[in-house]
């Protein structure tokens, strides 16, 4: 996603490339100010609150929050002891986080000895995502992992022919598709439930939740296991594709204007990193 994560330009698989007479490092970082209001709690407690975070973008991971020492309540770091070796920011200082008869351990984390190229990071602590009760900015909760600036969703309706087939079946058609374009991922096809065929898709247990999105649902075609998907209640941000339905082109046959889709790169979701932690059921219960 953004910058970082999937095939953007730090990822792992950009589709792109920097047009440069020699080749980039294998590993490029970069961290920039927020220039928002974060706040963590913990505890029932705030914790940190800070306008001076810096966002640090890794090649593969999510994008991290880092906040300056002076931002974080004194009394609920506690340890530093354990280190590890980070490959590009050197020693790695872990810490106990503390606060109204909680603790957990290696919560929270500093560079402490960095090299002169990456001095945006001094005196700044991380805290890992699923030990913190929730992060906000201002006074509305982030859910899975710090909000990417450089993450873009585009929805843009279309005319064209769109048919999904399982085997001989046609399991929908439309020539109303909705298609959404999001940072790191191949175009993905939303086609209206009304133009899916009445009891074609078997609901599955297993939720997953995207931050930008919302919570997902899947749907088995005959034998194709998760072979659809739904934003039931899609947020605000992307309420026009909320309960349309998506097809995955390796386990269904799609084809739009009579041309098969096939899976393009980053067309396959990534099992999410450990800055993603938020579970379907703590997402249910958020107001």
């Amino acid at each position: 996603m953004g910058l970082s994560w999937q095939q953007g330009p730090l990822g792992g698989g950009a589709v792109g490339r920097f047009l440069t007479p020699e080749p980039l490092p294998e590993r490029l970082l970069y961290a920039e100010r927020l220039r928002r209001r974060m706040r963590v709690r913990f505890g029932g407690e705030w914790i940190a609150d800070s306008e001076d975070v810096v966002l640090l973008h890794e090649p593969g991971r999510y994008p991290v929050a880092y906040f300056p020492r002076g931002d974080v309540r004194a009394d609920v770091l506690s340890g530093g002891e354990r280190t590890t070796q980070h490959r590009d920011l050197g020693t790695t200082a872990w810490y106990t986080v503390g606060g109204a008869g909680r603790e957990a351990q290696r919560a929270a984390w500093e560079h402490i000895d960095l090299p002169a190229y990456a001095g945006e990071l001094a005196g700044r602590v991380a805290f890992a995502w699923r030990a913190m009760d929730a992060f906000y900015e201002e006074d509305e909760r982030i859910l899975g992992h710090a909000a990417d600036a450089y993450h873009r969703i585009d929805i843009r309706s279309t005319s064209r022919h769109l048919v999904v087939r399982a085997g001989d079946r046609v399991i929908a058609e439309t020539s109303r598709p909705v298609v959404l374009y999001e940072s790191g991922f191949a175009p993905r096809w939303y086609v209206p439930r009304e133009d899916v065929v009445d009891g074609s898709l078997t609901p599955v247990d297993g939720q997953t939740f995207c931050p930008y999105k919302g919570l997902a649902d899947y749907y088995d075609i005959g034998t194709a296991k998760r072979a659809a998907w739904s934003y039931r209640e899609a947020y605000d941000e992307v309420a026009r594709v909320s309960d349309l339905v998506s097809f995955e082109a390796d386990k269904v046959e799609v084809t739009l204007d009579g041309v098969r889709l096939l899976p393009e790169p980053g067309q396959q979701v990534k099992p999410h990193g450990i800055d993603r932690g938020l579970d379907t059921d703590e997402l249910i219960s958020i107001d």
